[in-house]
């Protein structure tokens, strides 16, 4: 059964890094542009409406996107850039709702349940959306209805750069016409067998018995049938400083060797930015913290791109070491956390053009699944 009483806004950056971009030049507007790595074997991280009519998409290799493109602006991409303006964004959010949670570096979703009545509601959501896109210059689409799924699937009908609102009464004509691809979580693969049994929209799916879904597709199947159905009593998870991940260290003998010290810190890295790659996080505020002898606890944090890379992740850390650690004292702890989680991926390679290190971390993540986090480590230099 739909829960009616909810009131659910999803709000989506339309084209971010690429609307950044424009930003900072406004001759881009109106033009096709492309965001990614410059190399023929780089992927395309970002693409404006302009270049999609040609059939450029997210994930593409760059060197089929100038095939399909080649009159657009190639943009090798500013992840320090995107990260501040997502912020920013993320900023106003905060300020105003009542409960918001971070999807992603370009995408939030808020419960405003109970604020006013459903209009009310709504129309506090779109007053957000203005003071969004006129404090950051930046496109911005929204979706409301009464659950994630809806409201997600609201913001996509509303791009670019709309807002749709879907009520609890059309909520399952509105989704009855959508091909399946629409829905979240019906990806590639699922998509194709779904297709192989003549179910393209998701009328169909909501025709089928949840019970046949289930059998084909196992839990998810189920899942899939609900969202269908406008079923979704998934949470909005409040965004905060619990969204953490950490490793920490206390020696057995107190210690004032540095070169241990930055071993055991970039091991500690090491695995936590590999726990990021696994569970498709990103981090956007590093942590290191210091114990002296005395039990004098003193930490350091700094803001960075979105990431989920050991090399820049391990730099942040000893520059943040190095500021910390002054007073040449014994140190019995010493930790680092990562915070400002978001999910999502950074592919690898996406703004620069070094193959051989985006294999290395492909074959080093293949190696760790398979044998254990343990299995490898990094050689430690200055």
């Amino acid at each position: 059964m739909i829960v009616t009483n909810r009131n659910i806004v999803h709000l989506d950056l339309d084209t971010f890094f690429v609307s950044v971009e424009r930003l900072r030049n406004s001759k881009l507007n109106g033009i096709p542009v492309i965001v990614g790595g410059q190399s023929d074997r780089g992927v395309v991280a970002a693409c404006s409406y302009e270049a999609r009519q040609y059939g450029v998409h997210s994930a593409m290799s760059m060197k089929m996107a100038r095939m399909l493109c080649s009159d657009a602006v190639f943009i090798r991409g500013d992840m320090d850039l995107y990260s501040r303006y997502s912020h920013t964004v993320t900023d106003i959010i905060a300020e105003a709702a009542p409960v918001y949670e971070k999807a992603s570096i370009d995408e939030h979703y808020l419960d405003v349940t109970g604020m006013d009545k459903f209009f009310g509601a709504y129309k506090w959501a779109h007053e957000l959306r203005q003071r969004i896109i006129l404090e950051t210059g930046l496109p911005l689409s929204l979706g409301f209805s009464v659950n994630k799924t809806v409201s997600k699937i609201a913001t996509g009908k509303a791009k670019p750069n709309g807002e749709l609102q879907v009520p609890a009464p059309e909520v399952l004509s509105f989704l009855q016409p959508l091909p399946i691809n629409k829905m979240p979580g019906i990806g590639e693969k699922t998509g194709q067998l779904l297709r192989s049994m003549g179910i393209v929209t998701l009328g169909m799916l909501q025709q089928m018995p949840g019970e046949m879904l289930e059998s084909v597709l196992g839990k998810p199947g189920l899942t899939i049938w609900k969202k269908a159905n406008g079923i979704d009593n998934t949470p909005v998870e409040p965004y905060s400083e619990q969204k953490s991940m950490s490793r920490e260290q206390t020696f057995e003998q107190d210690t004032i060797d540095v070169d241990l010290l930055k071993r055991i810190l970039t091991g500690m890295v090491e695995q936590l930015a590999y726990d990021l790659r696994r569970e498709q996080w990103l981090t956007s505020c590093i942590t290191v913290k210091v114990r002296y002898s005395n039990f004098d606890t003193h930490t350091l944090q700094k803001r960075v791109p979105y990431t989920a890379y050991d090399d820049e992740l391990i730099a942040e850390a000893k520059s943040l070491f190095d500021r910390l650690y002054q007073r040449r004292m014994l140190i019995r702890l010493i930790g680092v956390k990562f915070s400002q989680l978001v999910r999502g991926t950074k592919p690898l390679g996406l703004f620069d053009n070094s193959q051989q290190q985006s294999r290395l971390y492909s074959a080093i993540d293949s190696m760790r699944k398979r044998y254990g986090p343990g299995v490898l480590h990094r050689a430690i230099s200055d």
